[in-house]
C-alpha cells in the first residue's frame, strides 16, 4: 500500500495493543501500514477486519461461544435455510444472518445456538416452535430422528477423532477452528499429489499451511493442534493420524529402508482418492498452493532447519508444548 502522504510503499507492521469489547479488554496483534517518513499509521478494510477478528475470537474463546463456521455447520446439518433456523430459535432473520457473518451473539443467544447443535435438544426446540408450518415440522422431525440414530451409531468414530485431534473445541490452539479430520485429510492428499513428501516434510507443510492461513485471516484451515518437538512443529498425534488415513486408503505410505538401517515414510496419492477442491475456500486453496510452491524443492533437513527459525518452535520446543496460533501465528517469518 502506498502512503497517501508521500506516495511511497509503506511497511506492513503489527504491534500488541489492548482493545475493548463488551466492557472487557483483550490484547491483539494490531496490524497497520507505517509511513516511515511521516510516522503515520494507516489501515485498510481488510486489516481492520483482521484486527477485529482477533478481538472477537478471544471473547468467544473466553466465554465458550460458537464461531461463525460452527453456527453455519449446525444449520446445514439439518438442511435448513437461515430463515427457518432463525424462526425455530426465535431470532430475527437479520440477527441470525449477522451471527453467521461474524457478529458475536449475546451469551443467551449463543447458548441457544449451541443447544441446537445437539439433535436431541434441537428436536425439543422444533417441537416447541410455533413459527413453522405443521407439514414442514413433521418432515424436519423425521430428519432429526435419523440424525439422532446416526449420532448414536457413529459415537465411537467421533470419540476416536476426538482422541486424534483433541476435543472439538475452537480455541487459540486450534486456530479458532473446530478441528476437522476431514479437512486435515484433504490437506495431506493435496501435498501428497503435489510433492510426494516424506513424513517429516509433510508435518512442516501442514504446519505452514495452517499457520499461514491464520496469519492472513485469524483462522487456521484444519483446526489441527501442533506440538513443538526436536524435528520442528508437528500435528499432535501425527503418527496415529497418518495411520488412520492410510487404513482408510485416503493416502498411501511407502516405506523405504536406507543404507545404515534408517527407515523413511513417503506419502503418495492413492489412485482411487482424489483431492476434494470443494472442501476449501479460495483463500485456503491459495495458501495451500503458496506453501507447496515455497517448499517444492526443499530437502527434509532444510525444512527442519527453516522451521527451527520460527518463534513458534523456539518458544515451545524445550517443553514440547502445543503451539498457540494466537501467540505465534503472526510471528511466522518464512511465509
Amino acid at each position: 500500500m502506498k502512503s497517501p502522504i508521500t506516495g511511497k510503499e509503506m511497511l506492513l507492521k503489527f504491534e500488541l495493543r489492548t482493545l475493548d469489547f463488551r466492557k472487557e479488554s483483550f490484547t491483539v496483534a494490531y496490524h497497520f501500514y507505517l509511513c516511515e517518513e511521516s510516522d503515520e499509521q494507516f489501515t485498510t478494510t481488510e486489516l481492520d477486519e483482521l484486527n477485529m477478528i482477533q478481538l472477537y475470537n478471544q471473547y468467544r474463546e473466553k466465554h465458550n461461544l460458537p464461531f461463525p463456521d460452527e453456527i453455519k455447520e449446525i444449520r446445514r446439518k439439518y438442511g435448513l435455510p437461515a430463515t427457518k433456523m432463525s424462526e425455530i430459535l426465535g431470532f430475527g432473520i437479520n440477527s441470525y444472518r449477522n451471527y453467521e457473518g461474524g457478529e458475536v451473539p449475546s451469551l443467551a443467544n449463543a447458548r441457544l445456538i449451541q443447544l441446537a447443535g445437539d439433535p436431541v435438544k434441537f428436536r425439543d426446540l422444533v417441537e416447541l416452535s410455533e413459527n413453522i408450518e405443521v407439514e414442514y415440522k413433521k418432515k424436519l422431525l423425521k430428519k432429526i430422528e435419523l440424525l439422532i440414530e446416526e449420532q448414536e451409531e457413529n459415537l465411537f468414530s467421533l470419540e476416536f477423532q476426538d482422541y486424534l485431534l483433541g476435543d472439538h473445541v475452537s480455541n487459540q490452539f486450534s486456530g479458532y477452528k473446530k478441528p476437522s479430520l476431514d479437512k486435515l485429510t484433504e490437506m495431506v492428499i493435496f501435498f501428497s499429489e503435489k510433492l510426494e513428501p516424506w513424513k517429516t516434510q509433510l508435518n512442516k507443510l501442514l504446519f505452514y499451511a495452517d499457520f499461514l492461513m491464520f496469519k492472513k485471516t485469524g483462522f487456521s484451515i484444519s483446526g489441527a493442534r501442533y506440538r513443538a518437538i526436536n524435528m520442528g512443529p508437528v500435528p499432535n498425534n501425527y503418527n496415529s493420524i497418518f495411520e488412520y488415513m492410510s487404513n482408510k486408503r485416503d493416502i498411501d505410505i511407502w516405506v523405504t529402508e536406507f543404507p545404515g538401517g534408517a527407515v523413511g515414510e513417503q506419502f503418495k496419492v492413492n489412485k482411487s482418492r482424489k483431492f476434494n477442491t470443494n472442501a476449501f475456500s479460495d483463500i485456503e486453496l491459495e495458501v495451500l498452493n503458496t506453501v507447496a510452491a515455497k517448499f517444492k524443492r526443499t530437502a527434509t533437513s532444510d525444512i527442519i532447519e527453516i522451521s527451527h527459525h520460527e518463534k513458534a518452535w523456539k518458544a515451545n520446543e524445550k517443553e514440547r508444548k502445543i503451539i498457540s496460533y494466537k501467540d505465534y501465528g503472526f510471528e511466522l517469518t518464512e511465509l
